[in-house]
């Protein structure tokens, strides 16, 4: 099967029922999406397929086959991103589990909606888990980077 991954064709000799997940960690050698509950639960093995915020847990990669998937080792310019940026700044990480699940769902929210409400943050965030309950910083993380996203518009 054929897919493309962080912007290169990939090319995948495995079962159609296969979730994304092992074919990404196992296949691939992409390590950012995290086993964490198996259940599409817990947001830990969030990636982006056609620019929406998928588990990929749950996602086979029959499903996915010539479908575009970002994970986090795949976003353009990185280190330029508003959400890593205020990632970064507002110290979100304690043990960093959940965190590349916890972006790309930022990353999701903020194409959906450029100025979310706290109320918005917690309803669309809330599939993904942090044990650590870091919360508070994750939602002032996305505030910082919505804001950063309309200054640069």
């Amino acid at each position: 099967m054929e897919l493309m991954v962080n912007g290169i064709k990939r090319q995948v000799d495995v079962v159609p029922e296969m979730p994304l997940l092992w074919v990404l960690r196992d296949e691939l050698g992409i390590t950012s999406p995290k086993y964490g509950c198996g259940v599409a639960q817990c947001g830990a093995c969030t990636v982006r397929i056609e620019g929406k915020a998928v588990r990929s847990c749950q996602a086979h990669i029959g499903e996915v086959a010539g479908k575009s998937v970002v994970t986090l080792e795949g976003l353009e310019k990185r280190e330029q991103n508003p959400v890593i940026q205020a990632w970064i700044e507002h110290q979100v990480p304690q043990c960093g589990y959940c965190q590349t699940g916890q972006i790309m769902q930022a990353i999701s929210l903020l194409d959906l909606i450029s100025n979310p409400t706290d109320d918005e943050i917690n309803q669309v965030m809330s599939g993904n888990l942090c044990r650590c309950g870091t919360y508070p910083r994750i939602r002032a993380a996305i505030h910082a980077a919505a804001a950063k996203k309309m200054a640069e518009k």
